[in-house]
C-alpha cells in the first residue's frame, strides 16, 4: 500500500457503491468519474458519501453498483455555479483502492487546518450543545479544501471559544444529512449536506510541535462513545 504523503486531510472508507460511475470532469487527459457508496454507522443508520475516483483506478476494480469499496483519500471541496450562484460541493476522493480492510471502523477522517468563519454555538430543544465550524484545509499546489464541521458537547464548548485563524487538528467521520431547503411558501426541496462529524480535536500553535500522526489514528477502531456521534 502507498503511503499518502499528505497528513493533513487523510479519509478511509470502507463501504458498498451504491450508484452508477458518472463521467465527471477531465484533468491534464485523465478523467474522473463520481458515485456514491453506503456506509454504515455503529447506530445501524447509513451515510451515503459522494465518492470522486481517477478512470485509472477504475480500470483495474469493478466498481458497480453492489460491490464493495475499500478506499483512503482526501474530503475536498470545490465550487460549483447552479442557478447563478455558487455552491460548495464536497466529495471523497480517491487516492488509492486497497484490496484488505486497515480498520473496523468503516469511516474515519483525520483534519488539520485553520478556522477559516466564526464557529457557531447553539443548543437543540434537548439542551444537547453543538458547534459548527468551517475548517480550511491546505492542498498542494497553493489550493484549500473548505470543509465544514460539527462538533458535540464538551467539543462544542471547547470550539465556541476558538477565532478565525487558529490551527485546529481532528478526527472523526464524514456524514451525510438531509434536511429541507424552503423554496417558496408552500414548496421545500429535500437536500443532502456532508460534513465532518468531530469525535476528538486540539488546537495547537505550531505544526512542529505537533505530531498529528501520534494524536489521532485514521485506522482507530470505534468505540461505544462513537455512538453519541450519531445525531443527524
Amino acid at each position: 500500500m502507498n503511503t499518502m504523503p499528505e497528513k493533513n486531510n487523510r479519509v478511509y472508507i470502507m463501504g458498498e457503491i451504491v450508484s452508477d460511475a458518472v463521467y465527471s470532469h477531465e484533468v491534464y487527459g485523465e478523467g474522473f468519474y463520481e458515485f456514491s457508496v453506503k456506509v454504515m454507522r455503529l447506530s445501524g443508520q447509513a451515510d451515503i458519501l459522494p465518492v470522486t475516483v481517477s478512470e485509472r483506478l477504475i480500470e483495474g476494480n469493478d466498481l458497480k453498483i453492489g460491490s464493495s469499496i475499500c478506499a483512503i483519500g482526501q474530503f475536498r471541496s470545490y465550487n460549483k455555479l447552479e442557478n447563478g450562484k455558487s455552491r460548495l460541493m464536497l466529495t471523497i476522493f480517491i487516492r488509492e483502492i486497497l484490496s484488505d480492510a486497515m480498520s473496523k471502523n468503516p469511516n474515519s477522517i483525520v483534519l488539520s487546518g485553520y478556522i477559516c468563519k466564526p464557529p457557531v454555538y447553539r443548543t437543540t430543544p434537548f439542551n444537547r450543545e453543538i458547534a459548527d465550524l468551517l475548517i480550511a484545509v491546505n492542498r498542494a499546489y497553493n489550493k484549500s479544501d473548505y470543509i465544514p464541521c460539527i462538533a458535540w458537547g464538551r467539543n462544542a464548548r471547547f470550539v465556541k471559544n476558538l477565532s478565525v485563524g487558529d490551527k485546529i487538528a481532528l478526527s472523526g467521520r464524514v456524514q451525510s444529512r438531509e434536511y429541507q431547503k424552503k423554496i417558496s411558501e408552500y414548496e421545500a426541496k429535500t437536500m443532502t449536506a456532508y460534513e465532518v462529524s468531530v469525535s476528538k480535536l486540539a488546537a495547537f500553535d505550531s505544526a512542529e510541535d505537533f505530531d498529528i500522526d501520534s494524536e489521532f489514528d485514521l485506522y482507530s477502531n470505534p468505540t461505544s462513545t462513537e455512538s453519541a456521534y450519531t445525531e443527524s
